[in-house]
């Protein structure tokens, strides 16, 4: 399905293109079953779609259609602000991030390096620890207390999922009662994803270190354009805040733009800006990423969870590309962590 923003430059240069085409995009592209190549309905994911949004904005379906044409002058000066990367709600490069990165991607380094970035950030160090003590990455019962230990008892792979979750934490937590709830429910949709995306790339024999991240950038889009939102809403007539139809729309269309301009924010390396491309517009008949299954999976499994409308399980073996078997072994993953994640709510 085409984009709205045209991609190619970014995986050649750190610069987003300042032109958004079109609104097309959507989170959830279909794609052909894995044993049978034929196309699926794309209602099936417009409705998982809607399902989604639903839940983040706790409200019904009717609460989420607006009049055709109602919220254009805003969503065009959103489009506008994306367009020319002057979004006041962007966040910027964490400023450990680049050293943090390097570390990871050099085989020279070792976990006291790293241990020893991570420390020299307070605020990164209680986030990580909170982080890797989680059920999404803590390795059964045994608590980590120290960073050195989190490092060596993750590995490569799961500190640096650890990492991007610390991350993008502070930046997803609410500011106020009135994103309380949306802010919850994006950030525990967005480490579903991610995890997702991640065990399926695993299971699937690829390099699963690119999906962790990029399975977040989503979900950190989300909380961005419902904040300018809620600025751009302020200076409207009569209005104080963004009502779930406007925050339905602007997300739906600008999610991935979001995705990529914070990916060119904080300076990721190619790879990143390759995975949201492939993505967003998935070549004809090229194989799904782990990336749209994961977050086909992921967003299944936490409304599942939740107790929300979603999908049945045979609508899901249409739309991923993975095998029965492969899928079973990820829905147990996720379902583990998220009994886990509620029975440590409770």
């Amino acid at each position: 399905m085409p984009g709205f923003l045209s991609w190619i430059s970014g995986l050649f240069s750190s610069d987003v293109p300042t032109t958004v085409s079109a609104p097309e995009s959507r989170l959830l592209n279909p794609s052909a079953s894995v044993e049978n190549e034929v196309a699926t309905d794309p209602a099936l994911t417009d409705q998982l779609e809607e399902h989604l949004f639903c839940w983040l904005l706790d409200s019904p379906p009717t609460a989420l259609r607006a009049d055709p044409g109602q919220w254009e002058p805003i969503l065009e000066s959103l489009r506008e602000r994306i367009a020319h990367r002057t979004l006041n709600e962007l966040p910027r490069q964490p400023m450990t991030l680049p050293m943090l990165m390097r570390a990871l991607s050099d085989e020279q380094s070792d976990r006291h390096r790293l241990t020893e970035i991570i420390l020299n950030d307070p605020a990164l160090t209680d986030q990580l620890l909170q982080i890797a003590n989680s059920p999404y990455f803590r390795p059964g019962d045994q608590s980590i207390d120290s960073v050195d230990q989190a490092v060596f008892l993750l590995g490569l792979d799961g500190i640096r999922n650890v990492i991007s979750a610390a991350i993008m934490r502070p930046m997803m937590a609410a500011r106020n009662s009135r994103e309380a709830l949306f802010a919850q429910r994006v950030w525990r949709w967005g480490l579903t994803c991610a995890r997702s995306a991640e065990l399926i790339a695993k299971v699937q024999g690829q390099d699963s270190s690119v999906y962790f991240m990029a399975g977040l950038l989503p979900a950190l889009s989300y909380i961005t354009l419902r904040r300018e939102l809620q600025r751009l809403c302020l200076t409207e007539p009569g209005m104080t805040e963004a009502p779930p139809s406007l925050i339905h729309d602007a997300l739906s269309r600008y999610q991935w733009a979001t995705s990529q301009l914070l990916a060119n924010e904080w300076n990721l390396p190619p790879k990143y800006h390759a995975q949201l491309l492939a993505a967003e517009r998935p070549a004809p008949r090229q194989s799904h990423t782990p990336l749209n299954d994961g977050i086909i999976v992921g967003t299944r499994e936490v409304l599942r969870h939740a107790h929300q409308r979603n999908m049945p399980e045979e609508n899901v073996l249409q739309l991923i590309h993975m095998s029965g078997e492969q899928y079973t072994r990820v829905r147990r993953a996720i379902l583990d962590i998220l009994e886990a994640g509620a029975r440590t709510r409770a």
